[in-house]
């Protein structure tokens, strides 16, 4: 069952709840006391008096958490903190197996609130999978958060909760195996995703491809006995205050193998149901917009095949044909994100958009160079824009770093039978994998984020859990959204 979120006018008595209190905090407000015992209150104000963060009173029918605010140096830094805590806090409700929580903000921060949901809620995911042992399927004990008054307004948190429900989904598509979502399934789920939440998809078929011309997805599912989708997401609302769309594209290989330029396994291969987390993301994204109702035109685009060295699978020294029209001399038939990311790029130019920002789980070199506490971010739109990016990935703590596009990078994609090659050198094969997907994106702005690192964690780390972390949702959901501010 997910987590359910709601405001109230006021909390039942004997309920479980949360005061998130300012930083320095020493003497407990009325709200916050309640009709705490003198020994209660004095022993939640000497923990404060200790500086501690995160205090638990057990009344064994129920609980009293306390949540201070920390001194950071950034006021988005003290958000991420909120968030943590809320995912400090889930384990401890976890153990007591409180059912309902209801969170006060004394902190005199206005969306501490809403901030310490969000920790919990995204701590709350539960891929569902597909165990069949009822033993080992543990339904969640922890199923309504509220807030109470002015902690935040019914609004604000009905639009958490889409995109909540956007991460969520996005979480879903990384976390299911190849078996379960190949490129067709996939297609079919954003599909019902979108009937959901309000946005249309037109999904086409390989006879639509190959009409496409569109020779970099094409080459790419030769190996594959199963054939390739590329899906067309709209949400266009009435009220769409953009006269020219913002587009997304997402990679949607639904499993890398490397193809002939196989990978080596267990190292490389085992997780490779996640390189289609810029496809889920684009999706995440479609979802939260269309169920917050957002005034913006959207369009997303996510061609989807898995790579494999079956069949006639295309080999190193090919030579392809995209739809622009450019040949591509193919060296690494591992280098494959960038092949259908190409086609997609070329076919968002009939959009005529406003913006064009392509995510993918595109290449080692971003992880070796970010880990998984960064995007790589490199791109044609100006300043402004990418700052306005930049700013919003604070905001959400999905943090990007800038990468340049200088034209000496050109020459690691020079190839002596083709315009270009789908490799470059040995050192920064991120930017050389950005540079050439530069070359597609001829007459409008464009961002690129190489989403490698944070798209899926081996182990748990904090609110982003372990697996699809559903990065990108929130951050384009920031940004677009902070357009209409603008």
């Amino acid at each position: 069952m997910p987590l359910s979120l709601a405001h109230v006018a006021a909390a039942p008595a004997q309920s479980s709840q949360v005061f998130i209190l300012a930083h320095g905090t020493t003497a407990l407000p009325s709200p916050a006391a309640g009709d705490l015992p003198a020994e209660a209150r004095a022993y939640v104000e000497k923990a404060l008096a200790d500086e501690q963060k995160l205090i638990h009173l057990n009344h064994f029918s129920h609980h009293h958490y306390y949540v201070v605010l920390t001194n950071k140096p950034t006021p988005e830094r003290v958000a991420e903190a909120l968030r943590r805590s809320g995912h400090s806090l889930h384990a401890q409700l976890k153990a007591e197996k409180v059912a309902e929580l209801y969170i006060h903000n004394l902190s005199g921060r206005g969306d501490a609130g809403l901030l310490l949901a969000e920790g919990l809620a995204l701590t709350a995911y539960q891929f569902e999978g597909y165990k069949t042992d009822e033993k080992s399927r543990k339904a969640p004990t922890l199923t309504q958060v509220a807030l109470v008054g002015d902690a935040a307004t019914a609004e604000s948190i009905k639009e958490l909760d889409g995109i909540i429900k956007g991460v969520t989904l996005a979480r879903d598509l990384v976390n299911a195996p190849l078996n379960k979502l190949n490129a067709t399934q996939l297609a079919e789920r954003m599909a019902t995703a979108g009937d959901e939440a309000g946005y249309s998809t037109d999904i086409l078929d390989l006879a639509k491809i190959e009409a496409l011309r569109m020779g970099g997805l094409l080459a790419v599912n030769l190996g594959s006995p199963e054939p390739p989708t590329f899906s067309i997401l709209e949400y266009k609302p009435d009220n769409a205050t953009n006269a020219r769309p913002y587009i997304l594209v997402g990679k949607g290989v639904v499993f890398d193998t490397g193809g002939l330029s196989l990978k080596p396994t267990p190292a490389s291969m085992d997780m490779m149901k996640c390189d289609m987390a810029g496809a889920a993301a684009v999706a995440g994204t479609l979802y939260a917009l269309a169920k917050n109702q957002v005034p913006l035109h959207v369009i997303g685009l996510v061609p989807a095949t898995d790579n494999r060295p079956g069949g006639l699978a295309y080999v190193p020294g090919d030579v392809l044909t995209m739809h622009s029209g450019l040949t591509v001399e193919v060296l690494n038939t591992d280098a494959e994100g960038r092949l259908i990311l190409a086609d997609a790029l070329s076919f968002a130019k009939k959009y005529d958009p406003e913006l064009v920002i392509d995510l993918a789980t595109l290449t080692g070199a971003a992880v070796r160079a970010l880990g998984t506490e960064a995007s790589a971010v490199m791109g044609t739109a100006d300043e402004q824009t990418m700052a306005a990016l930049d700013a919003a990935g604070h905001r959400v703590h999905e943090r990007l770093v800038s990468f340049p596009l200088w034209d000496e990078y050109a020459d690691h994609i020079k190839s002596d039978i083709a315009d270009i090659k789908n490799l470059g050198k040995g050192e920064a094969g991120h930017i050389s994998a950005g540079k050439f997907l530069e070359r597609f994106t001829e007459g409008y702005p464009w961002i690129h984020l190489d989403i490698a690192g944070p798209a899926f964690l081996t182990a748990p780390e904090s609110y982003r859990g372990k697996g699809g972390t559903g990065m990108g949702v929130r951050l384009l959901y920031e940004f677009l959204t902070s357009v209409l501010g603008a």
